[in-house]
């Protein structure tokens, strides 16, 4: 139906219609951080980056749900929400500065995970 509404000219959409299937969907993204030999060097200044990574996320569109330092594997996990766009931009420029590796799960909430379950044939 997305495919055909596209092709409908834009006097025959309802209105606010059109607007709701170019929104890209909220998601939930669960983060798996680790600091890299130059990040562990300067862990001191993990407070602060962290700070200025969830300004550059909210200002691509993200909000940062949560954040824990952790004990293992993983040294950082962040649950964040947003289009997938905005994630993995910020996640490549994160990325780019050095002090972090990251791996990241597309996450579904139980209502989330029902739907899709609903769908199965």
């Amino acid at each position: 139906m997305a495919v055909f509404f596209h092709l409908v000219p834009m006097v025959f959409r309802p209105p606010g219609l059109y607007r709701h299937f170019m929104e890209e969907a909220m998601a939930t993204f669960i983060n798996l951080v680790s600091f890299t030999d130059q990040g562990i060097r300067n862990v001191k200044e993990s407070p602060e980056r962290f700070k200025a990574f969830k300004a550059m996320a909210e200002k691509l569109g993200l909000t940062v749900k949560s954040a824990y330092w952790t004990m293992g594997k993983y040294d950082l996990v962040l649950v964040v929400e947003g289009s997938e766009e905005a994630a993995m931009t910020a996640l490549l420029k994160t990325g780019s500065l050095g002090n972090v590796r990251t791996q990241t799960m597309h996450a579904f909430s139980m209502d989330d995970i029902a739907k899709i379950i609903a769908k199965m044939p």
